[in-house]
């Protein structure tokens, strides 16, 4: 005989682990929403509603206000941080780190994928781990946090997150590492780098990656940061050392 109390107990559970990931998430990200509402719409995809809610309840609205409230607070700090470099390599630098690639990776380091409502065909597609939509829900994020505290407190999250991406892009400063790497691999007739997290160690809200590069028929080259980029970036500059040192 079915307990008629079973499902309930099975949606509670679930409205329990939903809970502990948003609390989990705002761990990592370093703000704790007053306006759960926010929070909420920010991780809710147009498949997981209907009809008009899906264009205006889901995130993308607060995708594009986060879109701005990033570009403007990554402008500042790449602005404050090298004040002696020209327009156009801030330009290049604001690019990249604003990209979708970028977000989708933050968001990706923060735990955002599982976070996400969706539909559940999206959600057994695999949706919630594409880039296009986590680096949207980054921005959405972004937006969210602008919204309940205002841009101050959003920009000291993204100095939080996107600081430890800053390029090298001061006098003098070659390539970006991973850029350096491939280069010279190309240049020599080798595949392409590949970079793989072999280890994450700390707390959830200030994690350490450590990741290996990788390029067949040489040994693998590992580096750490506090995000999965910056650790790429470490260990492509310590293969690059540790190849071009062999003259």
């Amino acid at each position: 005989m079915v307990d008629p109390l079973e499902p309930h107990v099975q949606e509670h559970q679930l409205n329990m682990a939903a809970d502990n990931r948003l609390a989990d998430l705002q761990d990592r990200l370093g703000h704790r929403f007053a306006d759960r509402a926010l929070l909420v719409q920010a991780l809710t995809h147009s498949s997981a509603l209907s009809g008009d809610d899906a264009r205006v309840k889901s995130y993308q609205r607060l995708e594009f206000l986060g879109d701005r409230v990033l570009g403007l607070a990554v402008a500042r700090l790449l602005y404050e941080t090298f004040p002696d470099v020209p327009e156009g390599h801030l330009s290049r630098a604001l690019a990249d780190l604003v990209r979708k690639e970028t977000c989708a990776a933050i968001a990706a380091d923060l735990g955002v994928g599982p976070a996400l409502a969706m539909g559940k065909g999206e959600r057994k597609s695999g949706l919630g781990k594409k880039q296009s939509v986590l680096g949207d829900a980054c921005e959405a994020l972004v937006g969210a946090i602008c919204l309940d505290a205002g841009f101050e407190a959003a920009d000291a999250v993204i100095r939080r997150l996107w600081g430890p991406l800053m390029p090298d892009i001061g006098a003098g400063a070659g390539a970006d590492p991973k850029t350096a790497l491939q280069e010279w691999a190309h240049a020599r007739g080798l595949t392409e780098p590949t970079y793989r997290e072999t280890a994450r160690t700390g707390p959830d809200h200030a994690p350490v990656f450590v990741v290996e590069a990788v390029v067949p028929g040489l040994a693998p080259a590992e580096g750490s940061g506090k995000s999965k980029r910056v650790a790429e970036r470490a260990a492509a500059a310590a293969m690059l050392a540790r190849e071009t040192g062999r003259g």
